[in-house]
C-alpha cells in the first residue's frame, strides 16, 4: 500500500485513479454486450441455448434450463447443516431490518372536498442475477431476494450460470430456497440480463433486475435500463477506514484486506491522523499476506488501489471520506459516533472496533448491495423501496377546482399549452 500525505492534490489524484474502475470506462465491451442483447431479443431461447453452450460448455435446452425442485432439494441435502442454520439466522436478521423500511399508502382529505394521496404497491415480478462458479455468493441471494419478499413482490425469478455439468452451485440453491425464490433458470452473463429484461419462451420478463456480476453483466444492465428497472451498475468492492491513534492496527489491517481479496480492482483505503498507526498497519498487512489464501489477488489490489493517507486533522479525514464516498466506511476512533455525524457519503457505516465490515456482508441485517465508485453521493443501499412503485392519487370536487381554475389556466397559458388551459376552462364556461 502506498502511504501518502493527504492534500487536495493527492485526494484528486486518488479519486481519478479509483474512477478508472467504473463500468462506465469499459466501452470496448459495449459492442459485444449490445450484440448479445440484440440476439436474445430476436431469437429468444435459441440465443440463450447457443450462448450457454459457447460460454458455459453444457447442452442447455427448454427441458433443462429451469432448476427443478429435485435439484433444489438435493442441494439442500448436500449443504453443511451448520451453514444452513447460519444462513437461516442471517435471513431472519435481514428480514427484520427490511421490515422496518415498509411504508403505507396514504390519503389526505381536505375541507374543500379535494383528496390527495399516494398509493404504494410492490412491483409484480422481480429478477435477481447471481454469479456462478468461483464467484458464487449465497449471501447475495439473501440480500437481493428478501427485501423483495418483504415488499410483497409476487414472483421472484433468479438466473445463475451452471457449471459444465449443468448443475448450479449448491450453496446458491440452498440460499434461494431459504430466501423464497419462485423460479431459477440456469443462464448467466449478459444473455441472462437480456432474457429477464425482454423475456424469452422459457424465461419470463421481469420489472426489475438486481444483483452483482462481471463487467458484461454490469454493461448489460446499463444497456437494458429503461426497458426494465435495475438496482445499479455496480463497480468493484471498496472499503475506507477512518482511524486515529486509539485504533488497533491489527484490526485495521484485517479489515482493509477483507475487501482487497475480492478481486484485483478492489480498493482499500486507510485515512488516519496517526503516522504511528499507519506504520503499524503496514507491518500487520505484510504479516497477514504471508498466511492468507488470496494473497496474490490482495497484493495486486493494494498495489493498484490501496492507500494509507496521513491526514493533518480528523476534519480533513472526514472531508476526504465524503469526497471518496466509499461503499463501506469503518470508523475506528475514540468517539466513532461523533465522527459519524459528519459523514454524508457512504454506502454503509461501521462504528467501532467490533463492527468489522464482514458483519454487514453476512449477518447484521442491513443490505450489502451498496453504491460503489463514489455513487454513495446520490445512491442508497438496496432496500424495500426499490421493489415498490408509487402512484399519486388526485381527486378534486367542483368547489375545490373552482377556487383554483383561474390559477391553473394562467399557468398553462404562460407555458403556451392552450389545450391544457381549455381542459380546465370548459368546466366553468357557460
Amino acid at each position: 500500500m502506498k502511504t501518502v500525505r493527504l492534500t487536495k492534490d493527492t485526494q484528486r489524484d486518488i479519486l481519478d485513479n479509483l474512477l478508472k474502475r467504473s463500468p462506465n470506462n469499459y466501452g470496448q465491451y459495449e459492442k459485444v454486450v449490445a450484440d448479445i442483447i440484440a440476439n436474445v431479443r430476436e431469437k429468444g431461447d435459441q440465443a440463450i441455448f447457443d450462448y450457454t453452450s459457447q460460454f458455459d460448455k453444457w447442452d442447455c435446452n427448454a427441458d433443462n434450463i429451469r432448476v427443478t425442485e429435485a435439484e433444489i432439494q438435493e442441494a439442500v441435502e448436500q449443504a453443511d447443516a451448520a451453514f444452513l442454520e447460519v444462513m437461516k439466522k442471517s435471513a431472519s436478521n435481514i428480514e427484520d431490518f427490511h421490515r422496518k423500511q415498509l411504508r403505507n399508502s396514504w390519503i389526505d382529505t381536505r375541507a374543500d372536498g379535494s383528496i390527495l394521496g399516494q398509493r404504494i404497491l410492490p412491483i409484480a415480478v422481480s429478477g435477481v442475477y447471481v454469479p456462478g462458479g468461483k464467484a458464487a455468493y449465497p449471501s447475495s441471494v439473501l440480500m437481493n431476494v428478501i427485501p423483495a419478499k418483504v415488499a410483497g413482490v409476487g414472483r421472484i425469478i433468479m438466473t445463475t450460470p451452471a457449471g459444465a455439468d449443468g448443475k448450479v452451485n449448491p450453496g446458491t440453491l440452498a440460499a434461494a430456497k431459504i430466501a423464497g425464490v419462485d423460479e431459477i433458470y440456469k443462464v448467466g452473463g449478459a444473455q441472462a440480463i437480456a432474457a429477464m429484461a425482454f423475456g424469452t419462451e422459457s424465461i419470463p420478463r421481469v420489472d426489475k433486475i438486481t444483483g452483482p456480476g462481471n463487467i458484461f453483466v454490469a454493461l448489460a444492465k446499463k444497456a437494458c435500463f429503461g426497458y426494465v428497472s435495475i438496482d445499479s451498475i455496480a463497480g468493484p468492492s471498496e472499503i475506507l477506514v477512518i482511524a486515529d491513534e486509539s485504533a488497533n492496527p491489527r484490526y485495521v489491517a484485517a479489515d482493509l484486506l477483507s475487501q482487497a481479496e475480492h478481486d484485483e480492482l478492489a480498493s482499500a483505503i486507510l485515512i488516519t491522523t496517526s503516522e504511528s498507526l499507519a506504520n503499524q498497519v503496514s507491518e500487520q498487512i505484510e504479516r497477514f499476506l504471508k498466511e492468507l489464501s488470496r494473497a496474490e489477488i490482495i497484493r495486486k489490489s493494494l498495489d493498484n488501489y490501496g492507500y494509507i493517507l496521513l491526514a493533518d486533522s480528523m476534519d480533513s479525514a472526514v472531508d476526504a471520506a465524503n469526497a471518496i464516498a466509499s461503499e463501506h466506511l469503518e470508523i475506528l476512533t475514540k468517539d466513532p459516533y461523533q465522527v459519524m455525524t459528519k459523514i454524508r457519503n457512504a454506502g454503509a457505516i461501521f462504528l467501532g472496533e467490533y463492527s468489522s465490515e464482514p458483519l454487514g456482508d453476512y449477518f447484521a441485517g442491513p443490505n450489502h448491495i451498496l453504491p460503489t465508485n463514489g455513487t454513495a453521493r446520490f445512491f442508497s443501499p438496496l432496500n424495500v423501496d426499490d421493489f415498490m412503485k408509487k402512484t399519486s392519487l388526485i381527486s378534486y370536487s367542483k368547489e375545490a377546482l373552482e377556487q383554483a381554475h383561474k390559477d391553473i389556466e394562467l399557468f398553462a397559458e404562460k407555458e403556451g399549452l392552450t389545450a391544457h388551459a381549455n381542459s380546465i376552462r370548459v368546466r366553468f364556461s357557460v
